[in-house]
């Protein structure tokens, strides 16, 4: 088997999905890598919706826990086939939660429930993408990947994170390539 060339760090990338992939977590999905280097690579998937509401999932952690009715249906996303009991959340830079990493200047991840009854109510962070489960790839798994035409790449946006509805992010991301949804093809391979 040929040795996979070594890909610069993809932290703060969108994965897209060629449409060959057809994979039940990962068709037309985008995903923000989060974490990449050699021992593998992690990331969220931001445009699966999961069946449960927003308002389900705070009353889960937390009976007491005022919603907000504009934030009630807020859609939680399936952020990917790996430890789906856990949530994260993305959401614009805010101090003060538990367990929170900074990812860019501009945006962090929390673990810790305690987010969730703020964002509800709106105290929390501006912005915010709520999240159960997450992507996971061994060591060169990505690369492969990538190398087999699964994957297009596209540096991070904040607009298509936090902004976009989540049934256009793929769409929207794509376009962000300069490329029409229509020329992508649903074969994959190399020329």
């Amino acid at each position: 088997m040929a040795k996979i060339p070594s890909i610069d760090s993809l932290q703060n990338h969108f994965l897209i999905a060629m449409p060959s992939l057809t994979d039940k977590y990962f068709s037309r999905s985008v995903t923000y890598i989060l974490e990449h280097n050699d021992e593998g690579a992690m990331g969220i998937v931001i445009n699966q919706p999961s069946p449960m509401t927003f308002r389900e999932l705070v009353s889960q952690t937390d009976e007491k826990a005022i919603v907000d009715d504009e934030k009630s249906e807020k859609i939680v996303v399936c952020g990917g086939p790996v430890h789906q009991d856990r949530g994260f959340v993305l959401h614009s830079s805010q101090a003060g939660w538990s367990s929170s990493v900074e990812l860019t200047s501009e945006i962090m991840i929390t673990t810790s429930k305690d987010i969730l009854s703020v964002i509800g109510n709106n105290n929390g962070p501006d912005k915010s993408l709520v999240a159960l489960g997450y992507a996971g790839w061994s060591p060169g798994q990505l690369e492969q990947e990538i190398q087999e035409n699964s994957w297009l790449t596209l540096a991070l946006d904040e607009e298509i994170l936090f902004d976009t509805p989540v049934h256009q992010k793929w769409q929207t991301a794509v376009n962000r390539l300069g490329i029409d949804v229509w020329q992508l093809s649903h074969q994959a391979g190399q020329a």
